[in-house]
């Protein structure tokens, strides 16, 4: 079977998978997926359909590469542009550990097409409560 029947059958067996959100963004109100909440049974899956998936960072561009373990030349490269972070009382190995690991979750959810709600969009239509101002409170 090649790289490309092996993972649309790896994206159907995770669709089928129960996977629950822990990721909880306090502020903003709304949960998403952590790459535990889904790269095990990513894993799982690759095993038993026989892919293997390997992300590699480079300075300006992050790869994760799909790779059928039957074929080894059978592969997909999914790339991303490398970003920066800027976590407040962080080094920088610790800001570069913040960009690897959203870069790994945002890839991995390319891969397999993992759909989570747009925050933009959900937002959108939100009601935002305005207190009652006068022209002068501005000045």
């Amino acid at each position: 079977m090649n790289v490309y029947k092996k993972l649309i059958d790896a994206r159907v067996k995770l669709q089928n998978t129960a996977l629950t959100k822990s990721g909880h963004n306090k502020f903003a109100g709304y949960k998403y997926f952590e790459l535990g909440d889904f790269l095990p049974a990513i894993q799982e899956i690759f095993q038993q359909v026989g892919l293997l998936g390997c992300v590699t960072f480079y300075t300006d561009i992050a790869i994760l590469t799909v790779i059928n373990i039957d074929k080894p030349e059978e592969i997909i490269e999914f790339k991303c542009p490398m970003s920066s972070a800027a976590l407040k009382g962080c080094h920088d190995v610790q800001n570069l550990g913040a960009v690897q690991t959203y870069l790994r979750r945002y890839l991995w959810t390319n891969v397999m097409e993992i759909v989570e709600t747009d925050i933009v969009d959900a937002s959108a239509g939100a009601v935002i409560q305005v207190k009652d101002t006068k022209a002068e409170d501005f000045i």
